[in-house]
């Protein structure tokens, strides 16, 4: 516990933030190792997330936030992979919740040959979070990161749940945080394996997916997808953290250092545009993992799976994998209809699950 000095020098920060006043990189740097580490109490903790996420953070207060996490909570694995590597995540707290999205675009873009190292978390604020649903379908939480290390480097897919590879901070804050924070930004952000060279990282909203896009560009990642996915007949800012096939995407796209934002629609995917609630999130976290295994073990021609590939497709087009969202499309329904990337969900088992799934 930090002495009474320490206790009133964060009690300062936090009211100064909440007035106004901003951080240096490394002042946020040093105040997210302190919420970290747990050397704050947890009214002192939450006081300062909420005075932080509410007054707004800046690039230089999010990479110093990043770098503490980095720095201090994530456990890496290393790989002998030559070549991209790619990781596909949200932050969550979208408005417009969905069916799990980027846990079954893992697969499928694992199974066209790019590697991905996918991570994720239990829900903050959702229905069911990557950890919950693939622990619904037999994948071990607890697993040691060595086995996840070997999946990938023996079949090109690996999950990392946050509750293995953070080693105390964003974990404990997962376990009873009910409300966005700074973490909700920074947590995908995380870089558990060391060879992750391309993100599709959707975020809650447009100017949070700026914030991502250029955090990433600060630590170095070489190129980086951050879409808000929109749906029809629903206000624009009430969005989702992924593509949409409900409606545009909007879009924020790093490489090589240059940033650029624009829009594309399902069609450019070669898709229709359906009514959001054909992809919206079921009722529970059972529902939503049977719904992802239903598209897996041949339901193919579905929103859900139409869902699920163009996410896919994007992360085939950032790590150069495909040369347009379209000819992602293509190869992403190909390696679903062919059986591949069920496959690959059972190399996954394999090599990371416990039991058979309950659904």
């Amino acid at each position: 516990m930090s002495s009474e000095s320490n206790l009133r020098a964060f009690g300062h920060q936090i009211c100064a933030i909440a007035a106004g006043e901003f951080m240096s990189r490394e002042e946020a740097c040093e105040a997210y190792r302190q919420v970290i580490l747990n050397e704050q109490p947890e009214l002192q903790q939450g006081a300062f997330l909420m005075a932080h996420i509410t007054r707004g953070p800046t690039i230089e207060e999010l990479s110093g936030a990043w770098d503490a996490l980095d720095r201090y909570d994530t456990s890496k694995i290393m790989v002998g992979i030559d070549g991209p590597v790619c990781d596909i995540v949200g932050t969550g707290s979208d408005p417009l919740k969905t069916v799990n999205c980027s846990t079954p675009a893992s697969f499928i873009a694992s199974a066209c040959g790019l590697p991905v190292a996918k991570k994720g978390a239990r829900l903050v604020t959702g229905v069911s979070g990557a950890s919950d649903i693939l622990e619904i379908l037999g994948i071990d939480l607890n697993a040691p990161l060595s086995q996840a290390e070997k999946c990938l480097e023996m079949y090109d897919i690996c999950y990392l749940p946050g509750e293995a590879f953070l080693k105390s901070g964003w974990a404990r804050l997962i376990r009873t945080m009910r409300f966005t924070s700074v973490f909700n930004i920074i947590g995908p952000l995380t870089c558990p394996c060391e060879q992750t060279d391309s993100i599709v990282i959707g975020g809650y909203s447009p100017e949070v997916c700026d914030q991502l896009i250029q955090v990433l560009r600060e630590t170095n990642m070489h190129s980086a997808l951050a879409p808000f996915g929109m749906a029809e007949g629903i206000e624009k800012k009430k969005g989702m953290d992924e593509f949409s096939l409900a409606g545009p995407t909007r879009v924020v796209e790093l490489k090589e250092r240059a940033i650029q934002t624009y829009e594309v629609t399902p069609e450019d995917f070669g898709l229709k545009t359906v009514d959001i609630s054909k992809i919206a999130s079921s009722r529970s976290a059972h529902e939503n993992a049977k719904r992802i295994l239903d598209v897996f073990k041949g339901q193919y021609d579905t929103p859900d799976a139409d869902f699920f590939c163009m996410n896919a497709a994007a992360a085939l087009y950032i790590s150069g994998f495909a040369q347009s969202y379209a000819q992602g499309m293509e190869k992403a329904k190909e390696s679903l209809a062919s059986g591949k990337a069920y496959e690959k969900f059972e190399k996954l088992m394999e090599l990371q699950g416990t039991s058979r799934p309950e659904t």
